[in-house]
């Protein structure tokens, strides 16, 4: 197996396109050749270079239409089966909040931690701090939404909320079919958002994006996270590849490009290349000491 030191550039492109593109870290090790602490130390330090990098150069951003979202996961065990020593080190449920411009398919913001009206607070914040101008803004029904985005933005935005109505389950569905939606209730809370623009449409479909592009979040799989850290940098990754790197089907461009953050679509060696550009360099040994014994 391959450590961190004698891996060449080649190499550590080949394990970040195996992570993008949905494998574990032991699949990925298994096709590298890499050993899994390896292929996990690379997806911190990337991971940490892409919050950085996020952070700094997604901002001052034209949104007209902005989808927000919150997608479940879980790191070590579910809720329930969480004992209380473990949940002081980050095991859980754990929600994914999402930013998505509906024009450029740009994710503006996003945020790991719980789905409470403090997280809901940071989450509004973020994001208004990266957008310049009036936006309409459509999120569920989730309540924590309503007073953040009011604090974040405003009497400067134009905001509507859409309830989904869901029938009731049938007796002989399998345990983890969702219930059919039957219809859906927009209710406008500020401004005047316009009704044909009121849907979480696309950011759905992100979600649905992380599912399959993640295996952390893959259900009824033994690859969900161990460490919330290591969860929270494998998002920073895929939303920076998912902006970046891969060519929306639609827009046949990034969505950084659609939205002006950059001329081209970026390969997965100028990501690595990213990543490594942000890496401390190594310190310089001082001299030598030779002991003397007496």
């Amino acid at each position: 197996m391959l450590n961190i030191n004698t891996l060449s550039k080649a190499e550590r492109v080949r394990v970040v396109a195996a992570l993008v593109e949905g494998n574990s870290i032991r699949s990925t090790s298994r096709m590298t050749g890499v050993a899994r602490n390896t292929v996990t130390k690379l997806l911190v330090d990337l991971g940490q270079a892409c919050m950085k990098y996020h952070d700094k150069h997604v901002r001052n951003v034209t949104v007209r239409r902005l989808q927000c979202d919150e997608i479940w996961a879980y790191v070590g065990a579910k809720a329930k089966n969480v004992s209380v020593d473990k949940k002081e080190i980050g095991w859980g449920d754990v929600w994914t909040w999402v930013g998505i411009d509906a024009d450029t398919k740009l994710v503006v913001s996003y945020l790991v931690g719980g789905r409470g009206a403090d997280w809901a607070m940071d989450f509004r914040k973020d994001a208004a701090s990266r957008i310049r101008g009036r936006v309409q803004i459509t999120t569920d029904g989730h309540k924590a939404y309503l007073e953040a985005v009011e604090d974040a933005f405003g009497m400067d935005v134009d905001y509507a909320q859409l309830h989904k109505i869901y029938g009731a389950s049938l007796e002989n569905e399998a345990r983890y079919s969702p219930a059919v939606c039957i219809g859906c209730d927009m209710k406008t809370v500020s401004g005047n958002p316009d009704p044909k623009h009121v849907s979480t449409g696309y950011v759905e479909r992100q979600n649905l994006t992380m599912r399959m592009g993640m295996r952390r979040f893959t259900r009824l799989t033994n690859g969900f996270s161990k460490k919330i850290d290591n969860h929270a940098y494998a998002v920073a990754v895929h939303f920076m590849y998912c902006n970046y790197v891969r060519i929306h089907q639609t827009l046949r461009v990034a969505p950084a490009m659609e939205a002006g953050l950059c001329d081209h679509a970026w390969t997965i060696e100028e990501l690595v290349e990213m990543g490594d550009a942000a890496m401390p360099k190594p310190e310089k040994r001082g001299p030598y000491k030779k002991q003397i014994s007496n």
